[in-house]
């Protein structure tokens, strides 16, 4: 008796092989639509709690007329407060052209856009000369790639806020933590203490 074997398709590793290109080109599209010279190289996208973000400012003893750069500013909830709370001047920096244009949407909507704007572009080329204050939510990687920047370019007396990630080599003035939630914030000043 003769067995006869139906060809019913490709062998389990062409078909292997066709289910993985298949997935990588699914996978690959979104980085690739995002046309963008920076991909997401840095750090993803987590937006601070409104209680965060109001102690972060609250910490960093904003006065009127100073000015807040917030690097990574994602949806630009950080700006809004800034100048709505403390008539602070403020600056976004997003890698993102999909978040820095929400953040500039929700600038023009609160009516402050002579206080505030976002500059879309890498927050490691930024001249940071004009802060008296520095916030950040990024990972422990950023901040140490991040942390000799703020050096050459922060005044003394400017303050540097950091949601959950302290900076290394740099020790904090003061750690503080928000009831109820497993968020830290880290408030250094420049000089930083090491």
């Amino acid at each position: 008796m003769r067995k006869f074997i139906l060809n019913s398709g490709p062998g389990p590793a062409v078909a292997t092989a066709l289910a993985l290109a298949l997935v990588f080109a699914v996978g690959a599209t979104p980085a690739l639509a995002q046309n963008t010279p920076y991909g997401n190289r840095l750090s993803p996208y987590v937006a601070s709690p409104t209680r965060v973000v109001d102690r972060m400012l609250e910490l960093a003893n904003i006065k009127p007329g100073e000015t807040v750069y917030d690097l990574g500013c994602g949806d630009g909830r950080i700006l809004i407060a800034a100048v709505e709370k403390y008539k602070a001047k403020a600056i976004g920096v997003e890698i993102s052209p999909k978040y820095a244009a929400r953040a500039e949407t929700s600038i023009k909507r609160a009516g402050i856009e002579s206080q505030a704007r976002v500059i879309q572009g890498d927050l490691l080329n930024v001249d940071l000369t004009g802060a008296d204050v520095v916030t950040i939510y990024l990972e422990s990687k950023l901040n140490e790639a991040l942390r000799p920047r703020l050096e050459r370019f922060l005044k003394p007396g400017a303050r540097v806020v950091s949601h959950d990630y302290p900076i290394a080599g740099w020790k904090p003035l003061k750690v503080d933590t928000i009831p109820g939630q497993n968020h830290r914030i880290y408030l250094y000043e420049m000089p930083p203490v090491k």
